[in-house]
This record gives structure tokens, C-alpha cells and sequence, in this order.
């Protein structure tokens, strides 16, 4: 069995022990070393290389001395773990920044999830494309690219004019980017279709001539949302013609018929098995003021239940800023929940954008005790159930609202110090109220809401945020 040694610091080695001691079952023997530390975050690769001696062997009272397989350490020690790795023979690796999360950081080990998959493609319109000049096209198209976008959708606007449409379209495949051109003209259609666009949204039985003109692959609508046999008699005009198409039920915005359209894409499913299925979420995220995060898991869950092979979406309303970035997370854990067919739970946290799973690791009791330990006079923060939690050594104070917490600091000529301290205990407030994790001198974590710099841990710890502020 694989003989783990988990380096930490003097206030968390306690605690570290009883979580090791909990997982039930656990596929490894441990030992946890104390290296000298207070702060277990504070610990750096050169630190482990001067205090942990070559080779690792086992420290156990009472048990045979035995050689570490491998050496886990804080997930917020900095410096390079390959040269470790080297160095000391064995593999040396990052826990989680929590040590309250290894039992998921080994259940997530064991049951490795690939989210590099999914099999419903993006379509991200660019709804006001008529009204933007074609650069200006192609720098929203390549940020709507890098959300995980696979298709360019231009739409086109009733009665108004699109000139520069066919240079769009061209300037897009230029850039190796795929194009459809979403319009309710046929000229225009065909327009984009001989300019080179991909797909054409959308044609009904009625304007199928504009396919037969054009190599470009249409999307099928019913001429009505509820005449379903209009959209059967056009995929099979299709079938027929031997062409590639996409089939559109349209989805309804709530509450306007959503659920009736949802029957009707199951409905289109169960008539043609093999059917290339497009859904436009657009309609529910747009027009539903909600946290768009939630409702695109759901949308692209079912999505996934119907083997769609594409969504048409747009980030229109301010509280759909991220709907393409959401969509892709959302298609890749449905996709892996399908395939390894298991709830679409423990892959990823990145739709999580309000509220975390498992947002307070420590007991107020547990805080208390390590608040108790505590012999210098730097702050620390953390939360609880009960709410937040500022301890020194010179005591440990707690409220839920920041600024009872204020009086107790005594940090009225210490400017600087009272920055950095409100910033920490605002982020504070607003995970206890949200139920968030927190962690102290780290941004609060979004998910796929807020794009987050990766910290690169092999270097130095930076000045924090309010350090390099007051600098500036």
C-alpha cells in the first residue's frame, strides 16, 4: 500500500491528522510531519528541501522505519515540486488549498473525470453584427472563440441594411473561424451562403431552394413553433437531397411555452434517431433574469439526454455576459456525466458561481482552538458557520457584519494595515452571506463567472493586492 508523508505546520497538524484519520477505507498509510512551520501556507519548496531530510523515512513512534512513496504538501506552498521531485526520488505534489478537502481530492483522484470532451458544439451569435464594422466583428468573434464558441453566428437585423456582410463572413474564415449567417431574408442567406459561410439559420419547407443554391449547411425550423409535421417534411426533403442539416424545434422562453417546446424536440427525437438537433438557449437564458450558470446546466443536461449536436446562444443582457463560457462548462460535465453515467457531481466547481458546496470547512470550535495557538500578532481570518472570525495573539474576535469587527482591531493609526483589513474582512462578509469558501489574501472564487489569473506556484509569492496598491 502506498505510504504517504503529508508535510504541514505547527497550527494545522492537529487538524490534518483528524481529517487523514476520517477517510474511511483510505488506499494509502500516512504520517504527517510538522517541518517547523506556524503557517502551513507560508511553507516553501526550499524550506522542505533544507528541514526534510534525504531520503524520507517514516517518523511513526513505535513503527518500522519505511520509506515514503510519495510527499504531499499544502496546495499553497510555492516553488518547483519537479525539483523536489527529483531531488528527494518520489513523486512531491499540491494537495488541496484546504487540507478539510482531501477526502475529495483522493475520491477525485480515483475516479478520474476528462472534461476535455463533449459533443454539443456552440453557436454564439453576434446579434447587432449589421451595426459593427467587420474589425470589430472579428475581435468579438475571437473573445466569443476563446469562451469555447465553435461557430460564429452573424445575425442580421429586420430592415436593415448589412453591406459589409459578405466581407464579414470572408474575414472570418480567414481567421479559421466557422460562420453561419442568421437571418429571416432569403437574399441575405444566400448572400452568406456564397461568401462562404458554414451554416444559414434558418430555412423552413418552403425556402429549402435557397440550400440547393448554396453548399452551405441550413438550419430547420417548423414554419410555426407548433407545426411539427412543417420541420418533418423539410429534414426529410433533406434526407432525400442527401444534404447535412441541423433541426430546430424552437425552444420557448418561459413562460411561453417551454415546456411544450421541450416535448417537441423529445417528440423530434424519438421520430428520427440519428437527427442532428440544434436547441437555441438563448431564449431562456436571455429572457429569464436568473443567474445564467444554473439554467445553462440544465439546458445543456437535457441537451445531453437528447444527443443535441449544437446550441445557438447569445450574451445580449448584461446577466448573460458569460453564457459561452457557462455553455462550454456545462456541455463538458454533462458530456462526462452521460458517458461515465453518473450525477453531474464532484467534476468541476466552475458553475458554482454563487454559492459553494462545502463553503466552511472549519467548526467555530476548531477555529477557536487553532485561534488559541496562535503566539504572534498577524491577523487571520476565516469563517464559519457562525460567521467571521479575525484572531492573534492578542485575542479572537467574531461578528457577521465587518464593521462590528472594526473597534475591536485597534488599528486607527495603522492606515495601511486598516486596508489590507477591510478588504480581507469585506471578502469575508460576503462569503459568510453568500456561503462561499474563504481564504485569506485569495480573490474569492467565481467559478466561470469571473475569468481568475493563474497563480503560478513555482514562483515567489507577489506583494497581495492591497500590499501592491498602497506601493503604487
Amino acid at each position: 500500500m502506498e505510504h504517504i508523508v503529508f508535510l504541514t505546520g505547527h497550527l494545522a497538524k492537529a487538524s490534518l491528522e483528524r481529517v487523514l484519520a476520517g477517510i474511511a477505507s483510505a488506499p494509502f498509510t500516512w504520517e504527517v510531519r510538522d517541518i517547523g512551520v506556524q503557517v502551513a501556507a507560508l511553507m516553501t519548496a526550499d524550506m522542505i528541501r533544507r528541514r526534510v531530510a534525504v531520503p524520507v523515512l517514516t517518523e511513526r513512534e513505535g513503527a518500522e522505519p519505511r520509506r515514503a512513496d510519495r510527499i504531499m504538501v499544502p496546495g499553497r506552498c510555492r516553488g518547483d515540486l519537479e525539483a523536489l521531485t527529483q531531488h528527494y526520488g518520489i513523486p512531491v505534489a499540491r494537495g488541496p488549498e484546504e487540507l478539510k478537502d482531501l477526502p475529495r481530492h483522493f475520491s477525485r483522484e480515483a475516479r478520474t473525470i476528462d472534461l476535455a470532451h463533449y459533443e454539443v458544439a456552440i453557436f454564439a451569435e453576434i446579434v447587432d453584427a449589421p451595426h459593427l464594422p467587420v474589425s470589430a466583428i472579428v475581435e468579438r468573434a475571437h473573445g466569443l472563440a476563446a469562451d469555447g464558441a465553435n461557430v460564429i453566428d452573424l445575425g442580421c437585423l429586420p430592415e436593415t441594411r448589412f453591406d459589409h456582410l459578405e466581407a464579414s463572413v470572408r474575414a472570418l474564415k480567414a481567421q479559421g473561424l466557422k460562420v453561419s449567417v442568421d437571418s429571416l431574408d432569403t437574399t441575405e442567406l444566400l448572400r452568406g451562403g456564397r461568401a462562404g459561410a458554414d451554416y444559414l439559420l434558418s430555412l423552413t419547407a418552403d425556402t429549402l431552394w435557397v440550400a440547393d443554391q448554396v453548399a452551405s449547411t441550413p438550419v430547420l425550423i417548423p414554419r410555426m413553433p407548433s407545426d411539427e409535421a412543417s420541420l418533418y417534411e423539410a429534414i426529410d426533403a433533406m434526407r432525400e437531397r442527401g444534404r447535412a442539416y441541423l433541426a430546430d424545434a424552437i425552444l420557448d422562453p418561459l413562460p411561453f411555452g417551454l415546456t411544450a417546446s421541450l416535448v417537441r424536440y423529445q417528440r423530434l427525437r424519438e421520430r428520427y434517431v440519428d437527427a442532428p438537433i440544434m436547441i437555441g438557449v438563448g431564449n431562456v437564458t436571455e429572457l429569464t433574469e436568473a443567474d445564467t450558470s444554473g439554467i445553462n446546466a440544465v439546458l445543456l443536461g437535457i441537451c445531453a439526454e437528447l444527443r443535441a449536436s449544437a446550441i445557438l446562444t447569445t450574451q445580449v443582457s448584461q446577466h448573460a455576459r458569460r453564457a459561452v463560457r457557462e455553455a462550454d462548462w456545462a456541455r463538458r460535465i454533462m458530456h462526462a456525466a452521460c458517458t461515465t453515467m453518473s450525477l453531474p457531481k464532484g467534476m468541476s466547481d466552475a458553475l458554482m458561481t454563487v454559492h459553494a458546496k462545502h463553503p466552511f470547512p472549519d467548526t467555530p470550535d476548531e477555529i477557536r482552538q487553532t485561534a488559541s495557538a496562535v503566539r504572534d500578532p498577524n491577523f487571520r481570518v476565516q469563517v464559519s458557520r457562525e460567521g467571521i472570525h479575525v484572531y492573534n495573539r492578542d485575542g479572537h474576535a467574531q461578528a457577521q457584519d465587518a464593521f462590528e469587527l472594526w473597534p475591536q482591531l485597534k488599528l486607527h493609526d495603522d492606515a495601511s494595515h486598516a486596508f489590507y483589513m477591510g478588504v480581507e474582512i469585506a471578502r469575508a462578509e460576503i462569503a459568510w452571506q453568500l456561503g462561499k469558501r474563504y481564504a485569506q489574501d485569495q480573490p474569492l472564487d467565481w467559478g466561470c463567472a469571473v475569468e481568475r489569473r493563474a497563480d503560478d506556484l513555482s514562483a515567489r509569492c507577489a506583494p497581495g493586492p492591497t500590499l501592491k496598491a498602497v506601493n503604487e
